[in-house]
């Protein structure tokens, strides 16, 4: 056969393919989807929204695109770089904060939600020179290696011990009668689960939470 032949019947066959693909793409296309042709996300943004945030004791009025989650309100426009950017899906707990007491990842909520409301990041748990309870029971116990999951951990533990205190169970708590459950090493690393810890450190971390909760080690 001839080159000429040959570069001939390649050339039908691969448009012979071609041709048939697209046409199986038209027929399964819904027709809506063909007739509103490619859409188009270029609209303008939402107008800033002002928001006074009460962050560890202090008032700061921010303006704000509403889309603005709280970590990156706390980090890129406060300075507050305490509050770590992990997976940035509410997966990790390395954002965790502290909301009226409550802990919430403040990657998966708005600045704007939290108009007024009280909020305490790492920096705000110290007074003064003095570390918070958990924060010097974390240096004594090595409840840390590389230090990125260590905020939200400590501030997670913060709010669990609030919670517990206040007779909230947990999935392991067996005796739901009791005024407060009985801050076992299950109960503990059931109550911290959305905290990850890649560097495994969860042993100490536990300790660490035990000595801060007065409970032997």
């Amino acid at each position: 056969m001839a080159e000429s032949e040959l570069t001939t019947m390649e050339i039908t066959r691969r448009t012979v393919i071609e041709t048939g693909t697209t046409a199986l793409l038209l027929t399964t296309l819904p027709r809506a989807a063909l007739a509103a042709g490619p859409s188009d996300d270029s609209g303008p943004p939402p107008p800033p929204a002002t928001v006074e945030l009460q962050i560890n004791g202090r008032s700061h009025v921010l303006t704000l695109d509403p889309r603005t989650t709280l970590l990156d309100a706390l980090r890129e426009h406060l300075a507050l770089t305490g509050s770590k950017k992990g997976c940035d899906h509410g997966q990790c707990g390395a954002c965790t904060v502290l909301i009226e007491g409550r802990r919430i990842n403040s990657c998966l909520t708005l600045a704007v939600m939290h108009d007024g409301q009280s909020i305490t990041t790492i920096e705000g748990l110290a007074e003064d020179d003095n570390l918070h309870p958990l924060q010097a029971a974390f240096v004594e116990h090595d409840g840390f290696q590389c230090g990125y999951c260590t905020s939200g951990q400590i501030c997670s533990a913060a709010g669990m011990l609030a919670e517990s205190q206040q007779g909230m169970p947990s999935y392991v708590t067996e005796d739901l009668t009791h005024p407060t459950a009985e801050l076992t090493d299950a109960e503990i690393r059931e109550r911290m689960s959305g905290n990850i810890c890649r560097c495994a450190a969860y042993p100490n971390i536990v300790a660490a939470i035990k000595q801060a909760a007065g409970m032997p080690t």
